[in-house]
């Protein structure tokens, strides 16, 4: 089996993925960890963020559990106005991603904000 190591610092390499998919390459990240293949929530994330945003649905979705619970009160707090502009943006960012982005940026390095 052939192993390529992959620095996905940019959009150019996580354009790459679909090829690696194609020739079943195993993807190695910087800490010389197998990324494992998984199913991309990057639709699921990105609808519940724009049209449910400010109940923190789409953070419950990726797994992050604190974040959702912040964004939560925080839309209690202030009855959703700062939450609905920032999980609006969030959906953006999350479709507007490649699912083999999405997959490493917010499922496999876990990034929380934005």
């Amino acid at each position: 089996m052939m192993v390529i190591k992959l620095n996905f610092g940019n959009r150019l390499t996580a354009l790459f993925c679909n090829f690696i998919k194609i020739f079943g390459i195993e993807i190695i990240d910087k800490n010389g960890n197998t990324v494992p293949k998984q199913e991309s929530k990057r639709i699921l994330a990105g609808v519940f963020a724009i049209l449910l945003g400010p109940l923190g649905i789409h953070k419950f979705i990726l797994g992050y559990t604190i974040q959702g619970l912040v964004f939560l009160g925080v839309s209690l707090i202030t009855c959703g106005i700062g939450t609905s502009i920032i999980s609006l943006i969030e959906g953006i960012i999350y479709l507007s991603k490649s699912d083999e982005e999405f997959i490493y940026t917010y499922q496999v390095n876990k990034k929380t904000w934005f």
